[in-house]
């Protein structure tokens, strides 16, 4: 299989104006979405507000008006906004209310990832019945090394792919299409989730979900907030920012020698991610979220921490967004096409189960989420449904990133046998 790879330049290459434009985008959907004409009002009922914050960014991508792969922008949704929007979040945290979730949620994201570590390997098999060309190769640039890693990304996370990445060994070519392939197919499947979420009650209904304790959760959190709300102050707001960002700040400070230290002397643990920077950003951030809940700081919520944590969410939206890439398709057909038949396994066998066992939507798109997307995604996932619910999508991300390498070695070795190499 022979691999090319194209460059070109964006017209719009200064990242302030690209975030001007990205915030530009965030302010025209939240303008129109609250407009009270019929046509409009109809539109965002079929396209919701959420799905075009996401979309948006990932045309002008593809149609090379930004160059979203490689801007900053990225790195600092990533870096900043994401773990600033988790303290927000995590702060009006409930623990026993999130704990009665634990049985379904951890229902779904197992069977996401059998889906993901069975997908891949069916969908090299049958790819390899019609075109063998495609999962074909030879010595680097044999395709099951490439999609190895990309079972790294879909299990756990970035910090996955990358181990992988060093111990399977794919060409730099082969590995470029398959980030291709990675971002294309996975942000289709995360829009379509999105989509769902913003119809969650007829999915419920399909599924005959019993859907009472997520409801009753959402419900106990709006009733507190309506109770105990206040009108928010210049004090509330600088509260807010600085328990956001210093504490983005801490875990970034203490993320960084964590992982150091477990590289030096705990070489063995880079297959759990316990040697990278962002896994312990993730997790120092969560720890000084859950530690704000059980002080005076959870009422910041009252005064509106999770409106804040929304809009640094929906700034990382389009950061996430501006990745997709819908033109890279066109360059390898053949290895996106393996990739839908993947995804689709995964997204038969969580309906089947969800259908069975009668779990709620949440469930099925969080859980896969947290396998397909990380903790980004997931966070986004959770919070479409309700801000309450993001440490699910959290939880589940770390989990996930813990056993990625593992279970992306063993999709990798399986998907060698499927393609007869």
């Amino acid at each position: 299989m022979q691999i090319t790879e194209t460059e070109a330049t964006a017209l719009i290459q200064n990242t302030t104006v690209v975030f001007g434009l990205l915030m530009t985008i965030l302010g025209l959907v939240f303008y129109t979405s609250s407009l009270s004409n019929k046509y409009v009002k109809g539109f965002y009922n079929v396209i919701p507000p959420l799905l075009l914050c996401y979309f948006l960014p990932g045309l002008l991508n593809s149609f090379n008006i930004i160059d979203g792969a490689n801007s900053p922008l990225t790195t600092i949704g990533s870096r900043y906004f994401l773990p600033a929007c988790l303290i927000l979040f995590v702060i009006n945290l409930d623990l026993k209310e999130m704990w009665a979730l634990r049985k379904r949620a951890g229902l779904m994201f197992i069977t996401g990832t059998i889906g993901i570590l069975l997908g891949g390997p069916l969908a090299v098999y049958l790819t390899s019945l019609v075109a063998p060309e495609v999962v074909g190769g030879t010595g680097p640039d044999e395709v099951w090394r490439g999609l190895g890693a990309l079972a790294g990304s879909w299990i756990g996370g970035s910090a996955n792919q990358v181990a992988l990445k060093e111990i399977l060994q794919p060409s730099p070519a082969l590995f470029s299409s398959i980030i291709a392939v990675d971002v294309f197919v996975a942000y289709i499947w995360m829009a379509i989730l999105l989509y769902g979420a913003s119809k969650y009650k007829i999915v419920d209904k399909f599924f005959k979900a019993d859907s009472q304790d997520v409801e009753h959760l959402k419900a106990k959190m709006d009733e507190r907030v309506k109770v105990n709300s206040k009108i928010p102050e210049t004090k509330d707001y600088m509260i807010m920012i600085a328990l956001a960002f210093g504490g983005t700040g801490l875990a970034t400070l203490l993320s960084e020698p964590v992982a150091n230290f477990m590289a030096t002397h705990y070489p063995e643990t880079e297959k759990f991610s316990l040697t990278n920077t962002f896994f312990w950003l993730v997790f120092f951030a969560t720890v000084f979220g859950i530690a704000l809940s059980f002080t005076p700081a959870k009422k910041l919520e009252f005064a509106g921490a999770s409106k804040i944590g929304t809009v640094l969410l929906y700034v990382l939206i389009t950061t996430i967004g501006m990745q997709m890439d819908i033109m890279a398709i066109l360059g390898n057909p053949g290895l996106f096409i393996v990739g839908f038949l993947w995804i689709s396994f995964h997204a038969l066998l969580l309906i089947i189960v969800a259908k069975l066992f009668k779990v709620p939507f949440f469930y099925l798109s969080v859980g896969s989420m947290a396998n397909v997307g990380g903790v980004a995604s997931a966070s986004v996932m959770s919070a479409a449904f309700h801000p309450s619910l993001i440490s699910v999508g959290v939880i589940l991300s770390v989990f996930s990133y813990a056993i990625g390498t593992y279970a992306g070695w063993l999709t990798a070795l399986l998907m060698k046998l499927a393609s007869g190499v």
